[in-house]
């Protein structure tokens, strides 16, 4: 299948996708529950988009620099970028924890 060319239309498509799927949930699950129908498409709207996000921050340059042919550049840019993450993510877990 080859991806369409216009990003505006893939955005669409990919938020019908997400509706679709909602509403299939909501067919099999259970009917009596109090949530309603755009609550878990927020979600997994919101979901959508950070994975975006964090897929251009996280990838962007890596990809750009490997497909220049600089593959050590590009492992190392991404290696320093989940590494520094971590460190962040670890420090951010630490503060929780003692932070009362």
């Amino acid at each position: 299948m080859k991806p369409f060319k216009h990003p505006y239309l893939n955005s669409i498509f990919a938020e019908i996708y997400i509706i679709f799927v909602v509403s299939l949930i909501h067919l099999i699950g259970q009917s009596d529950t109090p949530d309603k129908f755009f609550d878990p498409v927020a979600a997994l709207s919101l979901f959508v988009l950070s994975a975006s996000i964090m897929g251009y921050l996280f990838l962007g340059e890596p990809i750009q620099l490997y497909l220049n042919g600089e593959k050590k550049e590009a492992v190392s840019f991404f290696a320093k970028t989940v590494l520094g993450f971590a460190v962040i993510t670890l420090i951010i877990f630490i503060i929780v924890r003692f932070w009362r």
